[in-house]
């Protein structure tokens, strides 16, 4: 087994292990071996950043193998530059959320941090994949833990959100598969990602195959106008749910843009970027607005990230080298970001109960240490510089200005809109005199919650002020990229 089988199937096997030991009565020691998988998961992938070639846009770290052999389906990963940090980042996220939910949850404790566990291995499975059936196993796959954490520990309406996520990822997915089934044939019996970048594919199938990837891809993100599920499912899910399918699971969509779509169909990609530039301003735009007059924090926050996502989306169809990277450095931000918003808002929710942001005020009278932490994260998710927010979003504006000044334009709104319903949210929540009973009796947090916020500031603050470890890893495999879709593939 290489670094990469390790990374994948060690959170897995301790996942498992979980679910044959681990019983409620001994749920302290349940915890305690999920904390130990999750930290031995993110130890790992620490020897991948050492191993790691920079100069390079080649696959690293390869490992191939026949998987299904009357198919030629190989077991077969690798990490480029595009793919590299999500790695490190879904363990470490892992970690969090295990430290987070130690005392929220308290049935099936077992079951729950082995979704996680398992969850973790299954997301580093997509981003190493080089072979498109591997890839298509590993992201539906990704389905039935998160469909099982939301339908088993979430809200009141948790099985209507839960039936929501699945089939609405389901469905895009099934688009994919025919994709890749076309794809195997056409290219004479192979899944091998390298295969299918060479090969000539006519206009027409190349139209056709974008779009299924698209309805894929483009609801994972989830992308204007397929974003509806997602409210509705971090409404729901547990706080530990929300964090991960904030700060990774929709990054498997932006991901596929750029493993898929983009290399296999070039002159379908260029020929449509208007229409996904036009998707990803309207996320930006509209759906900030949206989160302007929400009452309810997740939602809020749950379509922050809708319009986060969006610059993701249209930094890299503007085919320029700093919008693809920064479209790369805003989804390792957004990890980071957006899994600590969700977590401060679990901080408030397993004292009061409530997410309604009526439900608060004056918070930081009683809960001082804590309203300095989610002003320092509110302040990161409007962009804030030397903050991991701002990096992103800032190269995305300047790829922008220098493709189109008027995209680049609309693209900086979002700054004002984020700034807009972010401290609004926190002026209500945090500011002002204590507003009721609830808030009067809370008490501030302890030193497990403490530990949690303290480590995501401090990835905030760094990759705000040093970004460059994350941006020399993506420079040479961006500038490939960029290469592959400038290309035509036209027979």
């Amino acid at each position: 087994m290489g670094l990469l089988s390790l990374a994948i199937w060690t959170p897995i096997a301790f996942g498992v292990l979980l679910l044959a030991l681990g019983r409620d009565e001994h749920a302290r020691a349940v915890r305690w071996l999920a904390l130990v998988g999750a930290l031995v998961g993110l130890a790992v992938t620490l020897p991948l950043y050492q191993g790691f070639d920079n100069g390079t846009a080649a696959a690293q770290f390869v490992e191939k193998a026949l998987w299904i052999e009357r198919f030629n389906v190989n077991y077969h990963l690798g990490l480029d530059g595009l793919s590299f940090w999500f790695v490190p980042l879904t363990a470490f996220i892992t970690v969090i959320v295990v430290i987070a939910s130690w005392e929220s949850i308290t049935e099936r404790v077992n079951q729950y941090m082995a979704a996680f566990l398992i969850l973790s291995g299954l997301m580093i499975g997509v981003f190493s994949a080089l072979d498109g059936m591997l890839f298509y196993v590993f992201f539906e796959a990704t389905l039935i833990p998160m469909y099982l954490i939301i339908g088993i520990w979430g809200g009141p309406n948790k099985i209507y959100a839960a039936f929501k996520f699945f089939l609405y990822t389901l469905l895009g997915s099934l688009l994919m598969l025919i994709a890749l089934i076309y794809l195997y044939v056409q290219s004479g019996g192979s899944f091998d990602l390298q295969t299918w970048y060479a090969m000539p594919l006519s206009g027409s199938a190349q139209t056709l195959l974008f779009f299924a990837f698209f309805a894929a891809f483009a609801v994972k993100v989830p992308m204007w106008p397929v974003h509806t599920w997602l409210p509705d499912v971090h409404v729901e899910a547990p706080t530990g749910g929300s964090a991960v399918l904030a700060a990774i699971m929709l990054k498997l969509g932006a991901y596929g843009f750029l493993r898929f779509s983009m290399p296999i169909a070039p002159d379908a990609a260029r020929e449509w970027a208007w229409l996904m530039i036009a998707l990803s301003l309207i996320a930006v735009i509209y759906v900030a607005m949206v989160a302007l007059v929400q009452k309810d924090m997740k939602k809020l926050v749950a379509y922050s990230s809708v319009a986060h996502m969006g610059f993701v989306t249209l930094g890299f169809f503007l085919f320029n080298d700093l919008g693809v990277a920064g479209g790369l450095v805003q989804m390792i931000a957004h990890g980071f970001v957006s899994g600590a918003m969700f977590l401060s808002i679990g901080v408030l929710y397993d004292r009061v109960h409530s997410r309604e942001i009526a439900a608060y005020g004056g918070v930081v009278n009683t809960m001082p240490k804590f309203a300095a932490f989610a002003l320092f994260f509110a302040m990161a998710n409007c962009g804030l510089p030397a903050t991991a927010g701002f990096v992103g979003e800032w190269m995305v504006i300047l790829g922008a200005v220098k493709f189109n000044f008027w995209i680049g334009l609309g693209a900086a709104t979002a700054l004002i809109f984020g700034a807009s319903y972010t401290l609004w949210m926190y002026k209500r929540v945090y500011l002002g005199p204590i507003a009721n009973d609830n808030v009067r009796g809370l008490s501030d947090i302890n030193a497990r919650e403490f530990l949690v916020l303290a480590v995501l500031a401090v990835a905030v603050l760094y990759m705000g002020v040093y970004p460059k470890p994350f941006t020399d890893v993506m420079d040479v495999s961006v500038a490939q990229l960029l290469q592959q879709v400038a290309l035509s593939k036209l027979p």
